[in-house]
């Protein structure tokens, strides 16, 4: 317990940044192990949420805008209404409820570090690499610091889309290759959520370069049902890629980074990593390493 002396020493040295250092020191040893602890998980259907839980981490920091400084993974902003009820968003409540026990655990971690870090968590655990983890995002207190919906991309859109999506962002053209090559070599669409159905790979809980391997050695088809425009493999109908993915074989640009990652995973990978972390880290101010 801090002596009141000890407070107000503490407030003559700078302040609130000491005394918040002092006292809240999230134990991220313990947090990690209790993410690790859910992943494999009977009560969620795919049995697994790592994939899960990089999407949230996606989607809670992909709404960032350069130009307003607003949106971004700081405030954790999906836990209002109006955030939550983006239909990009769908599905991700499952997500936020796995994490909630964890978040009850441990007061001390803010929704916005625990989401992210949790993610992080989920990459290594599936065979991602190591990504150094910085904490510091503060929790939204009202709905008002939702960004507006709309900003994260329409799967069912081209290259132009995919590029005004990322570079609003911050990003170039190599940095999307690599998000979106390691977002969509996990888990899978789901029809009651995007509306799409299917894995991308038959291995869809490890992050690898298997994204660029199925994209451009096998065959694509606009799959014939009543969903929206999907394509699957010629060869056993059961993967699928969507309209967004085929333009990594499809622009030039974006092909000659695909074929880059189709034929180094290690740099994959490393690209993937160093990748998340910016977007993950987008808007963030005064962050620090644990």
């Amino acid at each position: 317990k801090m002596s009141k002396f000890l407070v107000i020493g503490l407030s003559g040295l700078g302040g609130y940044y000491y005394y918040t250092q002092y006292y809240n020191n999230p134990n991220y040893k313990q947090i990690r192990q209790d993410v690790e602890d859910i992943i494999w998980n009977s009560s969620y259907e795919d049995k697994h949420i790592g994939p899960l839980l990089v999407r949230l981490a996606w989607h809670a920091s992909g709404t960032y805008d350069k130009q307003s400084n607003t949106g971004g993974s700081n405030g954790a902003t999906m836990r209002f209404k109006q955030e939550a009820g983006d239909d990009a968003n769908a599905g991700l409540d499952h997500a936020r409820n796995f994490l909630e026990p964890i978040k009850q655990k441990h007061p001390k971690i803010s929704y916005s570090d625990l989401w992210i870090y949790a993610s992080y968590v989920a990459i290594e655990n599936m065979g991602g690499p190591p990504i150094e983890f910085k904490q510091g995002r503060k929790d939204a207190i009202e709905e008002s610091s939702c960004p507006p919906n709309g900003r994260l991309p329409d799967a069912s859109q081209g290259s132009k889309h995919v590029r005004d999506v990322f570079y609003r962002m911050g990003f170039n053209d190599q940095e999307i290759v690599a998000l979106i090559g390691g977002g969509h070599s996990l888990g899978r669409c789901h029809t009651t959520r995007s509306g799409f159905d299917g894995p991308w790979n038959f291995n869809p809980l490890a992050l690898d370069n298997l994204f660029f391997k199925e994209l451009f050695n096998r065959e694509w088809i606009v799959k014939n049902w009543k969903g929206p425009k999907q394509f699957v493999d010629k060869e056993t109908e059961k993967l699928m890629m969507l309209p967004t993915d085929m333009v990594f074989r499809d622009d030039p640009e974006f092909k000659k980074h695909s074929l880059v990652y189709l034929k180094d995973e290690d740099k994959f990978l490393k690209d993937f990593g160093d990748s998340f972390k910016k977007l993950t880290e987008l808007g963030c101010s005064n962050l620090q390493k644990i």
